[in-house]
């Protein structure tokens, strides 16, 4: 992994951010994306083990003060991975899209993100994991290079879409994991 790495090594006092904040790259090395797809990969494993063994009150704790609890956060995460996955194809397979955000605050207060078994998003995030890495693997240069605008974020390459999306889930793991170490779980 190179130096400009999103993922940083040090953790956060702030709850919000327990691996710290976002920041993209200046430069991407293939060594790069090849470990951000195997965080990719991991990340059903790792969020199985998180929350292996819960009852269903777990998933109701909030993973810190006014935040979302366990169960929306996992929800979240299947739900964002889904849209980026299909942002990555809509890039791969169009001439620079515009994509259309959505506001997933909202998302995280429907009925299905408060009510749904945990389970459901676990299995989406299996399948859905499984399948975009595939389709990482697959990319030539040229494929890193193709991307999308986002209307808040400016223009994305698939490279650091990647980059943003690696990091997106050891954030959220990382909610996960240090509320349980917090509750003694």
């Amino acid at each position: 992994m190179s130096a400009n790495s999103p993922l940083p090594s040090s953790k956060s006092a702030d709850l919000r951010y327990p691996i710290g904040k976002f920041h993209m790259p200046e430069a991407i090395a293939p060594v790069d994306r090849e470990y951000w797809i195997v965080n990719l990969a991991d990340l059903p494993t790792e969020l199985r083990s998180a929350v292996d063994d819960w009852g269903e009150a777990r998933f109701r704790k909030p993973y810190r003060e006014g935040g979302w609890t366990v169960m929306q956060l996992l929800h979240h995460i299947a739900d964002s991975h889904m849209n980026a996955y299909c942002r990555m194809k809509l890039a791969l397979t169009e001439d620079w899209p515009t994509i259309k955000p959505y506001d997933e605050a909202k998302w995280a207060e429907l009925h299905d993100a408060k009510s749904a078994p945990a389970e459901w998003s676990l299995q989406m995030i299996e399948s859905l994991h499984a399948r975009w890495v595939m389709l990482l693997q697959s990319l030539k240069e040229d494929g890193w290079r193709r991307g999308y605008r986002h209307p808040e974020m400016g223009p994305m390459t698939v490279e650091q879409v990647l980059a943003l999306y690696a990091w997106h889930s050891k954030h959220h793991t990382a909610h996960i994991t240090h509320l349980s170490h917090r509750m003694g779980w």
